[in-house]
């Protein structure tokens, strides 16, 4: 039987891997070499799929040896932790709160944080340890600081840390608040993401400096974007790309069920019926949910499914007020909608896709943001171009 910790199993594989999507650079791959990710990856894993907000059944070590260092060693991010820690197993928790992300994202944001000899980088979610280790091979422990929220987490990566040879300065703290008593960075990197950019960040970041992080809508969709900082205390920068990140604790969203929104009736609950000729499939990949959410704020998306394959797309605002409903059945060219409340969430999602399909349909790379003290804007090409709202 061939040891999958050799060839195309182990590091020289993902290796190769990386490389070959150009996203492990030469000037990454000491850092990769010095840093395995198995060091920083706990005994029992949830593997994920890559490109999918989906994880495998556990995998323990001591039980599987083999799954374990296949999944330590595939382009795929692996879940660490679920609910805050306060599931322990057997099985899936309800919510993943922690991971070791996919090394294609890691190294794709590396890149993007464009690091030179001695910068001094603040790393907000130190996870399980990986990224900050990779951040000390390359510019010094001495000047890395890395900030995470949870306690148990932060203890472990501190292990972790300590046994592959680096001590950061490593801070239990809330990250939206940064850490000012070793600002100003030359760097901040967020390895989880938000819908608002902590105007804490841009505060302890040097004049044309670099801050990367995942940012997306309530709706859904999320990139990461590259921001550099301006001497007038505001940033802005453009998307690289789509990424998946789990929230900042600081700034997650309570989705209520939608029973709370149908006041105690069956639906459809007195909402105003109409139809539709824009299928809910139309508005469901990633890219096209971000496009929607940054023009319909406050609202996000849900689809109860069926056995035959057709579905149900609910639309509910977070303050409570509004629904929708849209019904999905495979072959049909008019779908029914049903609305209620002072906000038409359908209609807003349908002059949101609108507006995106005339302006051809644009990826990630054609947006940017622009942060200010008081505001955030989404634009589209050019900073003067700013994405409307519904």
């Amino acid at each position: 039987m061939t040891d999958p910790r050799k060839a195309d199993a182990g590091p020289d594989g993902l290796a190769s891997a990386l490389m070959r999507k150009a996203v492990l650079t030469a000037d990454w791959l000491p850092a990769y070499r010095r840093v395995p990710r198995h060091l920083f990856l706990p005994d029992t894993i949830w593997p994920g799929r890559a490109g999918m907000n989906r994880q495998d059944d556990r995998v323990i070590r001591s039980e599987e040896p083999d799954m374990w260092w296949r999944a330590a060693y595939r382009d795929a991010p692996i879940t660490t932790q679920w609910d805050d820690g306060a599931y322990t197993g057997p099985g899936k928790g309800k919510v993943p709160s922690s991971s070791n992300s996919m090394p294609t994202m890691v190294f794709s944001m590396l890149d993007a944080l464009s690091v030179e000899d001695g910068n001094r980088v603040l790393e907000i979610g130190t996870g399980t340890g990986w990224n900050a280790a990779l951040l000390c091979h390359r510019v010094g422990p001495e000047n890395v600081v890395t900030v995470e929220v949870d306690e148990a987490c932060a203890r472990e990566a501190g292990r972790r840390l300590q046994g592959a040879g680096f001590a950061p300065l490593a801070v239990v703290a809330d990250g939206a608040l940064g850490y000012r008593q070793n600002a100003p960075y030359d760097r901040v990197v967020a390895t989880c993401s938000v819908g608002s950019i902590p105007h804490a960040w841009v505060e302890q970041t040097r004049p044309e400096g670099v801050i990367v992080a995942p940012w997306g809508p309530t709706y859904g969709g999320e990139g990461v974007v590259r921001l550099v900082v301006g001497d007038d205390g505001t940033a802005s920068g453009r998307f690289i790309g789509s990424s998946a990140f789990m929230r900042m604790r600081d700034q997650r969203t309570r989705r209520r069920h939608v029973r709370d929104y149908l006041n105690g009736q069956d639906w459809p609950a007195g909402g105003i019926v109409t139809t539709t000729e824009l299928s809910p499939e139309s508005v469901g990949e990633w890219q096209v949910m971000f496009a929607l959410g940054v023009q319909v704020p406050d609202a996000f998306p849900w689809a109860e499914t069926y056995d035959d394959g057709s579905y149900t797309l609910w639309l509910r605002d977070t303050a409570v007020t509004s629904w929708a409903t849209v019904d999905y059945t495979k072959d049909r060219a008019v779908f029914d909608v049903v609305q209620s409340g002072p906000r038409k969430l359908w209609e807003e999602v349908e002059t949101a896709f609108r507006w995106w399909e005339a302006q051809g349909r644009p990826s990630f790379d054609r947006f940017g943001l622009a942060v200010t003290a008081e505001s955030e804007v989404v634009w589209l090409d050019e900073p003067e171009n700013a994405v409307p709202r519904t």
